[in-house]
């Protein structure tokens, strides 16, 4: 199932009026029970004061785990690329006919994972996950057959660094789920809309435009946390940038 915060725009769409209308209904409410009380006392002050600074800690909090998770996807991407760019080096080790043919098949790999990080469409992607897996086993297979007939340290070498691209793969998909659970997402919508009612309910002045200022910040920043904890849609991705430089270190083809 599709997760609706894949979406950054969708979010800044849909919680701005939300929001908005929150601020409102808080400003409605006071103007309903017309209080002689003002904005209900010292009391009530403390509520807003103290409702709005755990609604801070928690986009501060959710703004560091998306941070985290992207920093995660970077570092992955560039453990990925080295890997591939040793076991191209390593090929050395095999015999010159196996060696030929496992830096062919890192070469199409590589131009797989770079897919990986660049498309957006859902079938092309499923069409590479395909062929990733198809080329990982002709690896495996390229320099475990040599190394199972010739048992030395030095194949035991191109060994170990193809398992290590397999893994880093791994690692890396990995990443890219490791998303900020729906739970966080909707605490932080509910606390927001809570602090926008009260926000609205306070306001001695509750014109449109004064109501709008919270609900805006608001979901500009749901926007942008969004955005950074989305792999693929949005403004800000995780460009393949290591593994397109040593695509480029391999020379033409």
């Amino acid at each position: 199932m599709s997760n609706p915060f894949d979406y950054p725009l969708l979010v800044l769409f849909f919680s701005l009026p939300i929001f908005w209308a929150s601020a409102w209904l808080g400003g409605r409410l006071r103007s309903w029970r017309k209080s002689p009380n003002g904005e209900g006392g010292e009391d009530f002050s403390l509520i807003v004061g103290g409702t709005l600074t755990l609604l801070g800690l928690i986009i501060g909090f959710t703004f560091s785990m998306a941070v985290g998770r992207y920093d995660q996807r970077k570092n992955y991407e560039e453990q990925e690329a080295n890997a591939i760019g040793t076991e191209y080096v390593r090929a050395d080790l095999l015999p010159a006919a196996d060696a030929a043919k496992v830096r062919g098949l890192l070469r199409s790999y590589l131009d797989q994972r770079i897919l990986y990080y660049v498309s957006r469409d859902a079938q092309q992607l499923r069409q590479i996950d395909k062929q990733s897996t198809q080329l990982q086993a002709e690896m495996w297979s390229a320099v475990s057959t040599p190394a199972l007939a010739h048992p030395t340290c030095v194949a035991t070498l191109a060994v170990s660094g193809m398992n290590d691209v397999l893994n880093t793969q791994g690692y890396s998909q990995a990443a890219w789920w490791n998303r900020i659970p729906a739970g966080a997402w909707l605490l932080m919508i509910a606390i927001a809309i809570f602090s926008n009612v009260l926000v609205g309910y306070s306001a001695r002045k509750g014109s449109l435009l004064f109501l709008l200022i919270l609900p805006a910040a608001l979901s500009i920043t749901l926007f942008l946390i969004a955005d950074i904890d989305s792999p693929r849609n949005g403004v800000i991705h995780v460009r393949p940038q290591n593994l397109e430089s040593t695509a480029g270190s391999f020379g033409p083809r």
